[in-house]
Parts: structure tokens; sequence; C-alpha cells
């Protein structure tokens, strides 16, 4: 069978066509497109299945790992400061992990506008081709009253006027029966009317589900990009709440792009059996939904010197009968007018309805030709088969991608938030914020009594240390950096009335 001009399968098509196919019973199935085979039916849900199988596999291996990290942890010495061995790069495979996702996010948006291309493509020739055969209808019921309108009216008062020449009233029937002849013909050109199946309808369902394709892919894609965002800002900022929530988002996406990869890797393999032949099960489709002969959808379809146009005869015909009108009208505008001057009228009428006939038919005769309609379906192939399927390869990546990192990045995580510090440290031990100055004491009054200085336990986050008093020893004030108090020197206490400022 001929190809439409314009496409040709690509590469795409040919390597994954040529998978194998197998279903539920692990039989080998035929790689033709046969959609309402059970058998090809369960070919295509094994492939999704596929995805489900990847799925499960990835939940069980990070369940494994996270539960290996928390219950055969080594015990962390007491006293130890520095962090694990290996904590920087856990935390930096993390990063590089949610970097990926996020090239694979930029990948599926370009991926997910080169679907929506193809698909407008399809969209746009089926909305063409629907132009196309409403015009033909249109200009065939045009013609058709405007014969019919001129057969009632014209050629009747014209025959009632030349009443006394009988050769001219049988010119004037030979005219009739002409017309006639011609419109039966060109009723027979409107071959897509009554058909159920509609272009118009097709394109109108393609645009609709399209829409929300489109949609749902930029709400999955915007979801993702706000998950590996946010997980960024929470390592960067190290806030431990923010990681948790987005772990949990994260799972939630890792089951959406395993999901999301079934339905793309099936659809992908499904179109590719359909773009490596398509005219067959076209051929067979709009046949079983229309009704129409297999000559006039071969011509369509195919449009080769091996088809001849099935609506050529009538073609000619109807051009032989147009000739035959004009021919007569202008033998009774020769003979009749002079006679009688009142058959002017109604021949001039009938040479513009002529006129308007010829005109129409010139455009029909251009309608009915193959190569508007094949163009179209060449267009939508190509749109279908190219663009649609380069831009599911791509979104198949990006799910792809996507799975990777998140699964990496929810087995780095936990170990990335065992390495944060304390949310709340202790900063000083007179209950200042961390943000105010770290050196804030108060000199304490020099009393008699001998005091010792306690070291402040990291847990006290705003205790001042106070002086214990013991026996023989001297009191003074201190200042607490952190969790150690510091002594300061003592004072002398000024006695009264003096003055602090004289230097003796």
């Amino acid at each position: 069978m001929g190809a439409p001009p314009g496409y040709r399968p690509s590469a795409w098509v040919h390597l994954l066509h040529q998978l194998p196919r197998a279903d539920f019973q692990l039989r080998p199935v035929p790689s033709g497109f046969a959609p309402q085979e059970q058998e090809y039916q369960q070919a295509l849900l094994l492939v999704a299945a596929l995805a489900g199988l990847g799925l499960g596999l990835s939940l069980i291996f990070i369940a494994v790992y996270l539960i290996r990290f928390c219950c055969c942890r080594p015990p962390e010495p007491p006293g130890a400061k520095s962090p694990p061995p290996g904590g920087g790069c856990v935390t930096w495979s993390c990063i590089a992990a949610l970097l990926v996702g996020c090239a694979g996010i930029g990948i599926g948006f370009y991926g997910n506008s080169e679907t929506s291309d193809g698909v407008s493509q399809l969209s746009s020739a089926l909305l063409h081709a629907n132009h196309t055969l409403s015009t033909i209808d249109h200009l065939v019921l045009e013609t058709v009253e405007r014969l019919g309108e001129a057969v009632r009216t014209e050629l009747t008062s014209l025959e009632e006027v030349l009443a006394q020449r009988t050769e001219l009233v049988a010119a004037a029937r030979g005219a009739r029966r002409q017309a006639e002849a011609v419109t039966q013909q060109l009723q027979g050109l409107a071959f897509w009317r009554g058909v159920p199946l509609s272009p118009l309808q097709v394109a109108e369902d393609v645009s609709f589900v399209e829409e929300y394709r489109w949609l749902a892919y930029v709400l999955l894609l915007l979801l993702e990009l706000l998950v590996c965002l946010f997980t960024l800002l929470g390592l960067a900022k190290q806030s431990k709440w923010l990681v948790i929530v987005m772990a949990v988002m994260s799972l939630l996406v890792l089951v959406l792009s395993w999901g999301s990869m079934g339905l793309e890797a099936a659809t992908a393999v499904g179109l590719s059996d359909f773009c490596s032949s398509p005219d067959t099960y076209i051929l067979n489709l709009t046949e079983e939904e229309t009704g129409l002969d297999s000559d006039i959808l071969n011509y369509y379809f195919l449009c080769n010197q091996a088809v001849s146009n099935p609506f050529q005869q009538r073609l000619t015909l109807s051009q032989r009968a147009l000739a035959n009108i004009h021919s007569q009208l202008q033998g009774l505008e020769r003979e009749a007018v002079p006679q009688f001057p009142d058959a002017q009228k109604p021949l001039l009428s009938l040479e513009e309805t002529l006129n308007v006939t010829e005109g129409n038919f010139h455009q029909l005769v251009a309608l009915l030709h193959c190569r508007g309609l094949h163009k179209d379906y060449g267009a939508a192939l190509r749109g279908l088969c190219e663009d649609a399927l380069e831009g599911l390869l791509l979104l198949l990546l990006f799910s792809l991608l996507s799975a990777g990192a998140l699964a990496t990045a929810l087995c780095s995580l936990p170990r990335a938030w065992a390495l944060f510090p304390p949310r709340n440290p202790s900063a000083l031990c007179s209950g200042s914020h961390p943000s105010e100055p770290l050196l804030h004491a108060r000199l304490e009054p020099v009393t008699p009594t001998p005091v010792s200085f306690q070291r402040a336990t990291p847990g006290s986050r705003s205790r001042r240390c106070s002086p214990v008093p013991h026996s023989g020893d001297q009191g003074s004030p201190a200042v607490c950096i952190g969790p150690l108090c510091l002594p300061l020197p003592a004072v002398p206490s000024l006695a009264a009335g003096e003055d602090p400022t004289d230097p003796a």
C-alpha cells in the first residue's frame, strides 16, 4: 500500500514494533495493531504491569534500606561531636538525585509540549478534512437546488413561450432532461452525506481528551518540581519538619511517576504498532463505521495510480450534460429570441444558472480529487506517529528519571536528617537568644561567702550559672558562654562616700 506524502515510519516506530509481546499466559502475540482482540489487549496490559512491578521492587528496596538504617545502625560513642563517616557523601548524593529529578522535569515539559503539538496537528488535519467533505456536500446541494429551481421556473416558462414552435419546445425539453440528468449525477458525488462518522466530532473528542491529559501532566510536573525544590530548601536550612513532609510527598510522587510510566509505555508500544502499517487498520475501521464502498476508501487513503477515481464516470457524464445544455440554450437564443422576445429573460436566467453550475462543478472536480484528503491523512499520521510518539518517549524518560531520583532521595533523606544539629541548642546561660550578643554578663557583688562554679548542661537553653557557696573560698562574678561558665576578676567594693573616679 502506498504511504501518505511526507510520512515514513520512524526508527522509534520500527524499534518499538519489533519488541516481543506476550499475553497473560506468556504466549507470543503478533505485533500487528489489533486493539479489539483480547490477546493484544493483554499484551499492552502486561507492558503497563511492568511499571507496577518496578514500583513494587522500588518500594521493597526503600523499605529494606530504611529498616536496616534504623535498626542496624551502630551506636554512637558517648560525647561524640563529629558526624559519622560518609555523612557528607549521603547529603550530596541526595542533592545530586534531586538535581537529576529537576533535569527530568525539564525533559517532561518538553515531551508534554511535543505530544500536545502532535495531537493538535491530528485535530487540525481532521478539521480540514471535515471542511473539505462539508464543502463537497454544500456545493452538491447548492447546485442541485439551483438546477431544480431552473427546471421548475425558467424552463417551464420558456416552454410556454415557445409553445407555438414544436421544434423549439423539443429543444427546451431536451435541456430539461439534461438538467435532470446532471442533478441525478451530482447527487451521487456527496458520498459523505448521512455517514454517522464525523471528522469534526472525532477532532473535538481528541482535543477534549488531550486538554485534560496535558493539564494532568503539567500538574504532575509542577508537583514534582515543588517537591524537589522544597527538599533542597529543607536540606539547606536543615529543617527536619520540612524534610519529613517532603519525604512523604516524594513517596506519593514516586507512585504517580511509576503509574504514568506504565501508561506511557503501553501507549507508545500500541502507537508504534499502529504507525508501522496504519492503512490497513484505518481502511477496515472506516469501512465498518461509515459503510462506504472500499473503492472510495482505497482511492482517498491510498491515492496512487493503481486506484482509479470512483467518481470519474459521474463527473464525465455531468460535464457532457452541461455542455449539451449550454449548446441547446445558445441554439434557442439564436432561433427563438428574434421570434419570441419574451423568451430572452428566461434564457438569460438559465445561462446565469448554467455558469454558476459550471463553476461549482469545477470546484467539485478539484475537491473530489484524492490529493486534498490524502494530504490531510498524511498530516494526521505525521502528527500522531512522529511528534506525539516522540513526546511520549520523552515523557517516558521523565518518568524513569523521576522514579530513580525520588527513590534515591527517599533512601538518602533519613541519613541526611540524622546529621542535622539540634534545632534549639543552648546559646547563653543567662537566658539570651542566640541572635543576641554572646557575651552578656552581670556583675555580682562580692560577698564573703565562698562560691564554686558548676558546668552548665547543654539541655538548658537559658539558665544562669549561680554561685554555690563553699567554706574557705572567695566569691566572684561569672559569665556563661555556651555551656561553660567562667569566673571574672573580683571588683573591690567601694567604701561609703568614696568617689569611683578618684585615681587614688
